[in-house]
């Protein structure tokens, strides 16, 4: 029996308002545009564009932004259904600068997140039998119940057979001590299949000592995470992953294999207006070209082109490319 979806994402989800006064320092901006946002909601639109139905599990309030959220989710194609109204709660927002090429300064409103209230019953309700492949958000662990809610998503998943995606997804000012992220990560990695993470993100997953946190400019939510990343990719391959996925930006990224094989896949040079959405648009493109089949190299490079032709735009799921789009892009670039 063919599944009824090809991918499931579980975790946050957002009212992304956009600066639509690019260069303007965060004080002058006078509008913004409202889009969607939250990377496994970014991941599903992402991968819908491209052609695989997909389904979110995330969570919104009783409230019109959550309203905004499902509307948005339903006109993408995207199934809704699975989604609960937390009573309670709200829905997040994040507001973004755009000041090219390096300043994207981002707020975010995530007091009392309805998404952080997903339980073990709401993943319970999933139909995980009809799917072939789940995706997670590293981020959804920094709380209860939502942390329990992904382990038993990973466990049931896992069980089933389904091919189970984590993106590392570290966001430091949402956990107590950036040890913590690495702690609960570690212990979700022998559930996981295929891993998908910047070279920071590889870091703060092996995160234990202090001397690692550099607070820069004063500013404790966002530290420098440093670390020895070859190491750590050796150490997060060997809790079990079939791959570990680097991101490198424009430098492009890197398949790490347990066997020691590194696949590299270039990047796409471009002008780059907002790097916001880009690394979930490479997930959706690795994920689409995964469950196509297709050689590590060919999913690596169509993740590549997602992200970059995310870049030149200023949105996340709004503006993630569909797949004769990204196709085209890359033909016109060289190719696979």
């Amino acid at each position: 029996m063919n599944p009824t979806y090809d991918l499931i994402t579980i975790g946050r989800c957002s009212i992304d308002l956009y600066s639509q006064d690019l260069g303007a320092a965060f004080p002058q901006i006078r509008t913004f545009g409202a889009y969607l946002g939250g990377s496994p909601l970014n991941i599903a639109v992402g991968a819908r564009r491209l052609g695989l139905r997909t389904a979110l599990l995330t969570a919104v309030g009783p409230d019109p932004v959550g309203e905004f959220v499902l509307e948005r989710l339903r006109r993408e194609g995207v199934e809704t259904r699975f989604i609960p109204v937390k009573p309670g709660t709200r829905t997040p927002a994040v507001l973004l600068g755009i000041e090219p090429p390096d300043r994207f300064p981002i707020t975010f409103y995530r007091e009392n997140a309805a998404d952080i209230q997903l339980s073990i019953d709401d993943v319970a309700a999933l139909p995980l039998a009809q799917t072939r492949a789940v995706q997670l958000s590293g981020a959804a662990l920094a709380k209860e119940p939502s942390r329990s809610a992904i382990f038993y998503a990973a466990e049931e998943a896992r069980a089933l057979g389904l091919t189970v995606f984590l993106d590392l997804d570290f966001r430091a000012d949402a956990w107590p001590d950036p040890r913590a992220y690495g702690l609960a990560l570690r212990a979700l990695l022998p559930l996981v299949d295929i891993a998908i993470g910047t070279e920071e993100e590889v870091n703060a997953a092996m995160l234990r000592r202090p001397e690692d946190v550099v607070i820069r400019h004063s500013q404790i939510t966002a530290p420098e995470i440093r670390g020895n990343l070859a190491a750590n990719i050796e150490a997060l391959l060997a809790r079990g992953l079939k791959a570990l996925v680097v991101k490198r930006g424009a430098q492009g990224s890197a398949v790490y294999l347990p066997s020691g094989e590194v696949v590299v896949a270039s990047g796409f040079p471009v002008e780059v207006v907002s790097i916001l959405g880009a690394g979930d648009a490479f997930a959706a493109g690795f994920i689409y070209g995964y469950l196509q089949g297709w050689d590590w190299y060919q999913c690596a490079r169509l993740g590549n082109a997602c992200g970059a032709i995310v870049v030149g735009r200023i949105g996340c799921a709004d503006f993630t490319p569909y797949l004769d789009e990204v196709l085209a892009f890359v033909e016109a670039r060289g190719g696979f």
